[in-house]
C-alpha cells in the first residue's frame, strides 16, 4: 500500500522528469537480459512460475513469455544462471507470501528460511514440496536500500502507484525516498529497478475538487495502486 505520506513532498519539481532507464551492472554482477527482446531486464516486471520468478525488459513481454514459456526455457535458464551469481534477500513468507518476521526461521536445504508467523513455519516443515513455488518467489534482487545503501528488511517497503514495491533498510528511510525520487531513481537503476518518476509523480499527485483537496486526507487501509 502506498503510505499516505506520499502526497506531503513537493511534486511540482518531479514532473519534469521522465524515466530513468540507467541500465549498468550493481555490485552484484550482470544484470541478465530478457528472454523475449534481449534487453537488460528490469526486476520489477516479472511473472511468477513455479521454479521461480522470470524476468522481463517491459510488460509487454510478459504476454509473450506466458503464450508459449516453452519457446524461451533455454533463454530463462541462462538467465538463472546469471541470477544465481547475484545476492538476494528473502522477503515474503513462502507460505502466505506476507513480509517475513527473520526471527521466525527454519532451516531448509541448508539455508534459513523465515516465516511471517509460526504458524507457517510449522505447515512449511510439514511439507516443504507444496511451497516450493512460493519459495522460489519470496526473493527480492533489490538487495540495497536506495537511501542508506544498507541490506534491505522485509518490513520496510513502500508500494508504488505502479505496481513496483520498493525495500529499504529500516523506517526511516521511506520518507527520504518518496520525498525525493529523482535523486533516489538512479540507485535504484543501478540494481536493475526503474522507475518513471514523472508517471509516479502524476498518479500521487492529489486531485482537487470543488476547492477541496482530496489528495491530502489518507485513507488507511486502502491500495491506491
Amino acid at each position: 500500500m502506498l503510505n499516505k505520506r506520499l502526497f506531503g513532498f513537493g511534486l511540482a519539481s518531479l514532473l519534469t522528469v521522465g524515466v530513468l532507464a540507467v541500465r549498468a551492472e550493481s555490485d552484484g554482477g550482470a544484470i541478465p537480459n530478457c528472454p523475449i527482446m534481449g534487453e537488460p531486464i528490469d526486476f520489477s516486471v516479472s511473472t511468477d512460475t513455479p521454479d521461480g520468478p522470470v524476468y522481463f525488459c517491459c510488460g509487454g513481454c510478459i504476454k509473450k513469455y506466458n503464450a508459449n514459456p516453452e519457446k524461451y526455457a533455454k533463454l530463462v535458464a541462462d538467465q538463472r544462471k546469471i541470477l544465481a551469481k547475484r545476492d538476494k534477500v528473502q522477503v515474503k513468507c513462502p507460505v502466505t507470501g506476507e513480509p517475513t518476521n527473520p526471527e521466525i526461521s527454519a532451516k531448509h536445504d541448508g539455508k534459513d528460511v523465515s516465516f511471517c508467523s509460526k504458524g507457517c513455519l510449522k505447515k512449511f516443515v510439514a511439507d516443504p514440496a507444496k511451497y516450493k513455488s512460493g519459495l522460489a518467489n519470496a526473493y527480492t534482487y533489490q538487495t540495497k536500500c536506495p537511501v542508506m545503501g544498507g541490506t534491505v528488511i522485509p518490513s520496510s517497503f513502500t508500494k508504488l502507484p505502479t505496481g513496483q514495491t520498493i525495500y529499504y533498510c529500516c523506517g526511516g528511510c521511506e520518507d527520504k525516498f518518496t520525498g525525493n525520487l529523482a535523486k533516489y531513481a538512479p540507485v535504484l537503476a543501478a540494481q536493475g529497478i526503474n522507475i518513471n518518476v514523472a508517471k509516479i509523480t502524476k498518479m500521487m499527485k492529489p486531485k482537487k475538487d470543488n476547492g477541496h483537496d482530496h489528495g491530502a486526507h489518507g485513507h488507511e487501509g486502502h491500495d491506491h495502486d
